[in-house]
């Protein structure tokens, strides 16, 4: 064989054998264990980072691995290809979104096959082809026939500089995820999909997820926020009783007045006549609508005019119009009690209302709410028949109370709202709908999807979507009584699209959304991407499947089994990104050093959770390693042909030592790669065993036999990590199989065995000397040796042995004084 490394030489002339062999395509095999291995798609941005490249070497290590377990894989890739980035980039190079996203997408498969990734490119989709989202129209339609779509005007997010509407989920810091700019509240008509129907599902679903990180299972309890509490009403003279929840119905003695939203009936109302009050209402509407922007925003109100009638105590307390209170959460009414809720208390505070405490800590201090809330549960006064009872029994007796009175019951609520998936940008699937003046909102029919988004377009100064200034896009004629119609010019958020793709992975060519083979794959067995897609894609994925599984597409509750969260590529402790001005391109690193390198690189640098620093000399260390690994088997192979066959009998004890490291470095990377997915650990297994053959000097027949063994299973071992050098290695080694479908190696227990075993000797506790001893030697035997060792003898001169201790497998301890 060659005896230098010839790392793009080999990686080419291994990566067209797997496409001339079609080594990676799969087929549904029922006689096999299935494993699905998918780690999240990329939006096609142009060219690969390095985030990717950690991403999808995970997924590929998993992948082979399994494979070579005798399961039947499947890795499938394609491209998040709608979204804001194309539009602007088109509108910035003045390129239609459609030609900029295939010309990258191009690009990029092909730096993903300069990888060596082990993808079944026959399954490779884009989510901007018509023949991918007509499926998500689709189901789209039956959801609105069910009622679990559906259209309303609400306050929404809106981003100016976008242009278009933000979920929740979507507003961070009161800032637009994408592009940072500071995010308005603008009423607009929506589409939303019913997600909080599902909202008990997606919680309680979350107990079975027992392999994902525990941290996204928190945060996604956190969001959808299931709450026991009361809704009761409160009166107003000659208007309609005001609605509010609450979970601290032991409170309710001391509401000292009621606040509601901007956009409540009684808030307009009350405006009619009151001008300054219309400015306030007006002034909220810039406000943001996400609830973490409205929890630190500063708190600013009006009042109303009106009163509230208190239910149970008749008194009357004034109604406020409050920018912290969202029509869209709960009745957009909320009653408030300062002395027990910081943010009430600040209000009052400001505004100069009562503040009335009427819990009190239950061992008896004297606190007071002079200076702050109390937010604390406890026992309450001040509150007529129920002083004296704890927070906890309050809330029964006053449920109770309230429901006898016909003004209140207990009511399991969920901080979870429905998902608002239409936006108004261009790049992305037609919300498919025709709006009639005689019919009203009609489904477009299922022998006219798709609905096809028009991919020549040019932008012109108005930075909307160009689809609604193109009447050849929506003038339609209605369905259903055939008149004059206009086409809905709104298009799905982006996050539509990812909510659904890996179970078209299982059947991408199916002339149905699903057909039978997605539920033979499905759910994916190990799902891989960063941890900021806890909330969003995740949970929106979560609801999908739900979905799909009652339409019958689907027979699982759950689309990802097991959920692994890789960390962040960091330079110079940052974030590597454009602006930073520290990012480090690839594809540069492949010409230079081969894709086999820079996939150990960052397989080693650090565990998968954890964020990895860039550190260019870790590349370089890498790049010694597979050329020192390529001199180890090209010495190994001089002169030794044929080899001669392992004869485990005949080993000498040395042979034995090597051929024990060996098998337990077997034992190890198994676990480290299979089960903990620790490929850094697995990697150092291997590279310290490699150093131990390294002095290994033993030319004998079974020296040399015990060394192959170890050598080719090292070859085995890393060729998930680095597949294209162990091809090539495993060929030299005189095999002719592909490496992908060789069986992963065996730990032989019976190497694991030793036939003398090492004991630390101690005196009075101390390390004194090593001894080896027969590893089924009795307590005497061991004693007596240790006795007799040199260096316990001196240690224990002139010394009465009072005792002599012995851990079986570890120590000796001598206590002499």
């Amino acid at each position: 064989m060659n005896e230098e490394y010839q790392a793009q030489e080999i990686e080419e002339k291994v990566q067209k054998i797997w496409d001339e062999e079609s080594t990676f395509k799969v087929v549904e095999d029922p006689s096999k264990d299935k494993f699905y291995c998918l780690a999240m798609f990329p939006y096609p941005s142009g060219r690969l980072h390095m985030g990717h490249v950690r991403n999808y070497s995970i997924g590929d290590v998993i992948s082979r691995y399994q494979r070579m377990q005798g399961k039947n894989v499947l890795q499938p890739m394609g491209w998040d290809a709608f979204g804001l980035p194309a539009e602007n980039a088109a509108m910035k190079n003045n390129v239609a979104p459609a030609k900029w996203t295939y010309e990258n997408i191009d690009y990029m498969r092909e730096q993903l096959k300069r990888l060596g990734f082990a993808y079944d490119w026959d399954r490779e989709l884009a989510t901007c082809k018509p023949d991918y989202y007509r499926w998500e129209q689709w189901l789209f339609t039956r959801l609105f026939k069910k009622g679990l779509a559906y259209k309303k005007t609400a306050g929404v997010n809106w981003c100016p500089h976008d242009q278009t509407v933000l979920a929740n989920e979507q507003v961070i810091d009161g800032k637009c995820w994408r592009c940072d700019t500071e995010v308005e509240r603008r009423e607009i008509a929506q589409w939303f999909m019913k997600i909080t129907d599902y909202a008990e599902q997606l919680l309680d679903d979350i107990d079975k997820l027992d392999g994902w990180p525990e941290q996204v299972r928190t945060m996604q309890r956190n969001w959808i926020g299931r709450s026991t509490g009361v809704e009761l009403s409160f009166a107003i003279e000659g208007e309609e009783p005001l609605t509010v929840y609450t979970t601290r119905a032991d409170t309710l003695m001391g509401v000292t007045y009621v606040a509601v939203a901007a956009e409540h009936p009684l808030a307009k109302k009350a405006a009619e006549t009151n001008p300054d009050l219309q400015a306030f209402i007006d002034s909220c509407k810039t406000t943001s609508v996400a609830e973490a922007d409205v929890a630190t925003m500063e708190k600013k109100g009006m009042a109303t005019g009106f009163m509230a009638i208190h239910p149970l105590t008749g008194e009357q307390v004034p109604i406020w119009v409050a920018n912290f209170v969202l029509i869209d959460y709960g009745s957009g009414a909320v009653m408030s009690v300062p002395a027990h809720d910081t943010r009430d208390y600040a209000f009052a505070r400001a505004y100069g209302l009562p503040i009335k405490q009427v819990i009190y800590p239950a061992d008896g201090a004297d606190i007071t709410v002079e200076a702050e809330a109390f937010v604390e549960k406890g026992v309450l006064k001040n509150s007529a028949e129920f002083d004296g009872l704890s927070s906890e029994q309050a809330v029964d007796a006053i449920a109770d109370k309230l429901a006898e009175m016909g003004k209140g019951e207990k009511q399991t609520n969920y901080r979870l709202r429905d998902w608002g998936v239409s936006r108004q940008r261009y790049w992305g699937t037609p919300v498919p709908i025709i709006h009639c003046e005689k019919c009203g909102t009609v489904p477009v029919p299922e022998d006219q999807l798709p609905v096809v988004l028009p991919e020549d377009i040019a932008y012109g100064d108005d930075v909307g979507s160009p689809i609604k200034r193109m009447p050849e896009f929506y003038e339609t004629s209605c369905p259903e009584c055939g008149g004059k119609a206009e086409r809905e010019t709104d298009t799905f958020d982006t996050f539509f699209e990812s909510s659904w793709y890996y179970a078209r992975f299982a059947c991408p060519d199916a002339d149905v959304m699903l057909d039978e083979r997605a539920k033979y794959w499905a759910p994916v067995d190990q799902y891989i991407g960063g941890i900021e897609h806890a909330v969003l894609h995740l949970l929106y994925a979560r609801f999908f499947h739900k979905l799909m599984r009652d339409e019958g597409l689907l027979d699982s509750d759950e689309p990802f089994t097991h959920l692994l969260t890789q960390g962040m590529v960091l330079k110079d402790g940052s974030k590597m990104s454009k602006s930073k001005g520290n990012t480090v391109d690839p594809q540069q690193l492949i010409e230079r050093y081969g894709a086999d390198t820079v996939r150990l690189f960052i397989l080693f640098a650090a565990p998968p959770e954890q964020s990895l620093e860039w550190n260019d000399e870790g590349v370089d260390g890498a790049s010694r390693f597979l050329k020192r690994l390529w001199k180890l088997v090209a010495s190994h192979l001089q002169n030794q042909d044929p080899q001669p066959a392992l004869e485990i009998s005949a080993l000498t004890a040395a042979q034995k030592d090597i051929r024990r490291k060996y098998h337990e470095t077997v034992a190890k990377v198994s676990d480290d790669v299979g089960r903990r997915h620790t490929f850094n650990t697995a990697i150092a297994a291997v590279m310290e065993l490699i150093n131990d053959l390294g002095k290994f000097d033993d030319n004998s027949e079974q020296g040399i036999a015990v060394v192959r063994e170890a050598i080719e299973g090292i070859v085995v071992m890393l060729s998930p990590m680095v597949p294209h050098i162990t091809q090539q290695l495993w060929n030299e080694l005189g095999h002719d199989e592909l490496l992908a479908d060789v069986a992963w190696p065996q730990c032989d227990e019976s190497a694991l065995v030793r036939d003398e075993i090492e004991l630390v000797l101690q005196v009075n506790g101390k390390l004194r000397s090593r001894i080896n001893v027969e590893a089924d030697a009795d307590n005497e035997t061991i004693e007596a040796k240790a006795l007799e060792d040199d260096k316990i003898q001196s240690n224990i001169e002139g010394k009465t042995v009072r005792k002599v201790i012995v851990v079986p497998g570890r120590l000796v301890n001598i206590v002499a004084n």
